[in-house]
Protein backbone atom coordinates (compact mmCIF):
# COMPACT_ATOMS: atom_id res chain seq x y z
CA UNK A 1 0.00 0.00 0.00
CA UNK A 2 2.84 2.27 1.22
CA UNK A 3 4.42 1.41 -2.34
CA UNK A 4 1.32 2.45 -4.01
CA UNK A 5 0.75 5.35 -2.41
CA UNK A 6 4.31 6.69 -3.41
CA UNK A 7 3.87 5.84 -7.30
CA UNK A 8 0.41 7.89 -6.73
CA UNK A 9 2.20 10.92 -5.43
CA UNK A 10 5.06 10.66 -8.12
CA UNK A 11 2.55 10.04 -10.65
CA UNK A 12 0.71 13.45 -9.68
CA UNK A 13 3.90 15.23 -9.20
CA UNK A 14 5.01 14.44 -12.63
CA UNK A 15 1.84 15.14 -14.22
CA UNK A 16 2.01 18.83 -12.70
CA UNK A 17 5.29 19.39 -13.96
CA UNK A 18 4.31 17.98 -17.74
CA UNK A 19 0.93 20.80 -17.42
CA UNK A 20 3.55 23.00 -16.30
CA UNK A 21 6.12 22.71 -19.34
CA UNK A 22 3.16 22.65 -21.55
CA UNK A 23 1.81 25.57 -20.70
CA UNK A 24 5.06 27.65 -20.76
CA UNK A 25 5.92 25.70 -23.83
CA UNK A 26 2.23 26.96 -25.99
CA UNK A 27 3.27 30.45 -24.56
CA UNK A 28 6.26 30.45 -26.04
CA UNK A 29 4.87 29.23 -28.92
CA UNK A 30 2.32 31.84 -28.78
CA UNK A 31 4.92 34.78 -28.87
CA UNK A 32 6.68 33.35 -31.65
CA UNK A 33 3.61 32.77 -33.72
CA UNK A 34 2.36 36.31 -32.90
CA UNK A 35 5.78 37.82 -34.32
CA UNK A 36 6.12 35.81 -37.66
CA UNK A 37 1.99 37.37 -37.78
CA UNK A 38 2.96 40.41 -37.23
CA UNK A 39 6.13 40.39 -39.90
CA UNK A 40 3.96 38.25 -42.63
CA UNK A 41 1.40 41.26 -42.57
CA UNK A 42 3.68 44.41 -41.83
CA UNK A 43 1.28 45.21 -38.81
CA UNK A 44 2.29 48.14 -36.46
CA UNK A 45 1.55 46.29 -33.17
CA UNK A 46 1.97 42.44 -32.30
CA UNK A 47 -1.29 40.28 -32.42
CA UNK A 48 -3.05 38.50 -30.24
CA UNK A 49 -2.48 34.78 -30.93
CA UNK A 50 -4.20 32.02 -28.86
CA UNK A 51 -3.68 28.43 -29.56
CA UNK A 52 -6.22 26.24 -28.18
CA UNK A 53 -6.44 22.35 -27.47
CA UNK A 54 -4.29 20.66 -24.83
CA UNK A 55 -2.26 19.09 -24.75
CA UNK A 56 0.11 21.68 -27.07
CA UNK A 57 3.49 19.49 -27.00
CA UNK A 58 1.61 16.29 -28.63
CA UNK A 59 -0.40 18.98 -31.32
CA UNK A 60 3.69 20.57 -32.04
CA UNK A 61 4.71 16.57 -32.83
CA UNK A 62 2.06 16.13 -35.19
CA UNK A 63 2.83 19.12 -37.19
CA UNK A 64 -0.62 21.11 -36.59
CA UNK A 65 -3.19 22.75 -34.09
CA UNK A 66 -6.70 22.10 -34.40
CA UNK A 67 -7.91 25.59 -33.59
CA UNK A 68 -5.50 29.03 -33.40
CA UNK A 69 -6.99 32.27 -32.85
CA UNK A 70 -5.95 35.53 -34.10
CA UNK A 71 -6.81 39.06 -32.56
CA UNK A 72 -5.87 42.30 -34.45
CA UNK A 73 -6.90 45.74 -33.13
CA UNK A 74 -6.32 47.93 -36.00
CA UNK A 75 -5.43 46.68 -39.50
CA UNK A 76 -5.16 49.02 -42.43
CA UNK A 77 -6.31 47.19 -45.40
CA UNK A 78 -6.39 48.32 -49.12
CA UNK A 79 -9.15 50.55 -50.42
CA UNK A 80 -8.86 50.30 -53.47
CA UNK A 81 -6.06 52.65 -56.17
CA UNK A 82 -3.97 55.19 -55.67
CA UNK A 83 -2.81 53.56 -52.06
CA UNK A 84 -5.98 54.60 -49.68
CA UNK A 85 -6.60 52.23 -46.65
CA UNK A 86 -9.19 51.61 -44.34
CA UNK A 87 -8.75 50.82 -40.74
CA UNK A 88 -10.69 47.65 -39.76
CA UNK A 89 -11.21 47.62 -36.10
CA UNK A 90 -11.04 44.36 -33.79
CA UNK A 91 -10.29 41.85 -36.33
CA UNK A 92 -10.81 38.20 -34.60
CA UNK A 93 -9.96 35.02 -37.25
CA UNK A 94 -10.54 31.52 -35.86
CA UNK A 95 -8.49 29.31 -37.86
CA UNK A 96 -8.94 25.72 -38.18
CA UNK A 97 -6.57 22.62 -39.14
CA UNK A 98 -3.39 24.81 -39.07
CA UNK A 99 -0.11 23.04 -40.28
CA UNK A 100 2.96 24.44 -39.65
CA UNK A 101 7.04 24.54 -39.93
CA UNK A 102 9.07 23.59 -36.77
CA UNK A 103 10.06 27.39 -36.16
CA UNK A 104 6.75 28.63 -37.66
CA UNK A 105 7.90 30.07 -40.03
CA UNK A 106 5.17 29.07 -42.15
CA UNK A 107 1.52 28.32 -41.08
CA UNK A 108 -1.38 27.79 -43.64
CA UNK A 109 -4.95 26.91 -42.25
CA UNK A 110 -7.73 24.66 -43.68
CA UNK A 111 -10.13 27.08 -43.25
CA UNK A 112 -10.97 30.55 -41.33
CA UNK A 113 -14.30 32.38 -40.25
CA UNK A 114 -13.68 35.64 -37.99
CA UNK A 115 -15.01 39.34 -37.64
CA UNK A 116 -14.97 42.60 -37.57
CA UNK A 117 -15.98 46.02 -37.56
CA UNK A 118 -15.43 49.44 -39.63
CA UNK A 119 -16.36 52.47 -38.25
CA UNK A 120 -18.77 54.70 -40.03
CA UNK A 121 -16.33 57.57 -40.24
CA UNK A 122 -13.99 54.91 -41.89
CA UNK A 123 -16.53 53.96 -44.16
CA UNK A 124 -17.63 57.47 -44.99
CA UNK A 125 -14.05 58.24 -46.63
CA UNK A 126 -15.07 56.65 -49.32
CA UNK A 127 -18.73 58.23 -49.96
CA UNK A 128 -19.16 62.14 -52.01
CA UNK A 129 -16.98 64.04 -50.20
CA UNK A 130 -17.85 67.20 -52.16
CA UNK A 131 -21.15 68.81 -52.91
CA UNK A 132 -22.60 67.44 -56.14
CA UNK A 133 -24.96 69.04 -58.54
CA UNK A 134 -28.19 66.65 -58.73
CA UNK A 135 -30.25 69.47 -60.31
CA UNK A 136 -29.81 73.40 -61.60
CA UNK A 137 -29.18 75.13 -57.80
CA UNK A 138 -29.00 72.05 -56.19
CA UNK A 139 -26.09 70.20 -54.21
CA UNK A 140 -26.04 67.61 -52.07
CA UNK A 141 -23.61 65.53 -50.01
CA UNK A 142 -22.98 62.87 -47.57
CA UNK A 143 -22.29 64.17 -43.77
CA UNK A 144 -22.91 61.36 -41.86
CA UNK A 145 -23.23 57.66 -41.55
CA UNK A 146 -25.14 56.42 -38.56
CA UNK A 147 -27.05 52.98 -37.45
CA UNK A 148 -30.40 53.18 -38.95
CA UNK A 149 -31.60 49.96 -37.21
CA UNK A 150 -32.89 47.08 -38.27
CA UNK A 151 -29.48 46.12 -39.87
CA UNK A 152 -29.69 49.37 -41.82
CA UNK A 153 -27.73 52.33 -42.23
CA UNK A 154 -28.81 56.13 -41.80
CA UNK A 155 -27.41 58.31 -44.76
CA UNK A 156 -27.58 62.08 -44.03
CA UNK A 157 -27.35 64.77 -46.99
CA UNK A 158 -26.40 68.22 -46.98
CA UNK A 159 -28.89 70.13 -49.13
CA UNK A 160 -27.41 73.84 -50.44
CA UNK A 161 -30.44 75.29 -53.18
CA UNK A 162 -29.30 78.29 -54.84
CA UNK A 163 -26.31 79.11 -52.50
CA UNK A 164 -28.12 78.50 -49.02
CA UNK A 165 -27.68 75.24 -46.74
CA UNK A 166 -30.94 73.59 -45.33
CA UNK A 167 -31.31 74.10 -41.59
CA UNK A 168 -31.31 69.98 -41.36
CA UNK A 169 -30.00 67.12 -43.16
CA UNK A 170 -32.03 64.89 -44.77
CA UNK A 171 -31.80 61.40 -43.90
CA UNK A 172 -32.32 58.29 -45.75
CA UNK A 173 -32.37 54.57 -44.76
CA UNK A 174 -30.02 52.20 -47.14
CA UNK A 175 -28.71 48.21 -47.50
CA UNK A 176 -25.23 47.26 -46.79
CA UNK A 177 -24.17 44.08 -48.76
CA UNK A 178 -21.06 42.55 -49.52
CA UNK A 179 -20.08 42.82 -53.60
CA UNK A 180 -17.71 40.07 -55.32
CA UNK A 181 -16.19 39.20 -51.38
CA UNK A 182 -14.08 42.41 -51.35
CA UNK A 183 -16.87 45.62 -51.39
CA UNK A 184 -18.94 46.91 -49.21
CA UNK A 185 -21.86 48.18 -50.75
CA UNK A 186 -24.29 51.29 -49.45
CA UNK A 187 -27.61 51.90 -51.39
CA UNK A 188 -30.54 53.87 -50.51
CA UNK A 189 -33.99 52.02 -50.52
CA UNK A 190 -36.17 55.03 -51.24
CA UNK A 191 -35.22 58.24 -52.81
CA UNK A 192 -34.91 61.39 -50.57
CA UNK A 193 -36.22 64.68 -52.06
CA UNK A 194 -33.60 67.13 -52.11
CA UNK A 195 -34.33 70.95 -52.16
CA UNK A 196 -38.24 69.93 -52.11
CA UNK A 197 -38.17 68.95 -55.68
CA UNK A 198 -38.28 65.89 -57.85
CA UNK A 199 -34.94 64.74 -59.07
CA UNK A 200 -33.90 61.81 -61.87
CA UNK A 201 -33.20 58.86 -59.75
CA UNK A 202 -29.67 58.33 -61.51
CA UNK A 203 -28.77 62.28 -60.23
CA UNK A 204 -29.91 61.07 -56.33
CA UNK A 205 -28.16 57.71 -56.40
CA UNK A 206 -24.82 60.04 -57.51
CA UNK A 207 -25.21 60.86 -53.46
CA UNK A 208 -26.79 58.56 -51.67
CA UNK A 209 -24.97 55.20 -53.49
CA UNK A 210 -21.39 54.10 -52.92
CA UNK A 211 -19.00 51.15 -52.52
CA UNK A 212 -15.80 50.97 -50.66
CA UNK A 213 -13.61 48.27 -51.76
CA UNK A 214 -11.66 46.50 -49.34
CA UNK A 215 -8.77 43.78 -49.87
CA UNK A 216 -5.41 43.10 -48.78
CA UNK A 217 -6.78 40.99 -46.04
CA UNK A 218 -4.18 38.75 -43.46
CA UNK A 219 -4.18 35.39 -45.37
CA UNK A 220 -6.21 35.72 -47.63
CA UNK A 221 -9.09 36.16 -46.15
CA UNK A 222 -12.49 38.13 -47.94
CA UNK A 223 -16.11 39.03 -46.76
CA UNK A 224 -18.90 37.56 -46.62
CA UNK A 225 -21.73 39.36 -44.77
CA UNK A 226 -22.14 42.93 -43.42
CA UNK A 227 -24.40 44.04 -41.52
CA UNK A 228 -25.27 47.83 -39.78
CA UNK A 229 -24.46 47.91 -35.99
CA UNK A 230 -24.14 51.04 -33.27
CA UNK A 231 -20.71 52.07 -34.29
CA UNK A 232 -20.12 50.94 -37.48
CA UNK A 233 -20.75 48.10 -39.47
CA UNK A 234 -20.20 44.55 -38.62
CA UNK A 235 -18.55 42.07 -41.10
CA UNK A 236 -18.04 38.30 -41.38
CA UNK A 237 -15.10 37.08 -42.84
CA UNK A 238 -13.80 33.90 -44.38
CA UNK A 239 -11.00 31.60 -46.17
CA UNK A 240 -9.40 28.80 -47.29
CA UNK A 241 -6.21 27.60 -47.41
CA UNK A 242 -5.35 30.61 -45.32
CA UNK A 243 -1.88 31.88 -44.86
CA UNK A 244 -0.54 33.24 -41.99
CA UNK A 245 3.15 33.67 -41.99
CA UNK A 246 5.41 32.27 -44.73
Amino acid sequence: MRALRILLVIAVVLGGIFVIVDRVAVHFAEGEAADRVRASEGLASTPDVDIKGFPFLTQVLGGSFDEVRVGISDYEAGAGEGGKTIRIADLRADLRGVEFSGDFGSAVADSATGTATIAYDELLRNAKAEPTQVAPGITAEVVALSDGGNGKIKVALETTVLGTKLPEPVTVLSSVTVVDGNTVRVRADALPVLGGVEIAESRVRRITDFEQKIDGLPGGISLEKVQAAEDGVDVTVSGKDVRLAG
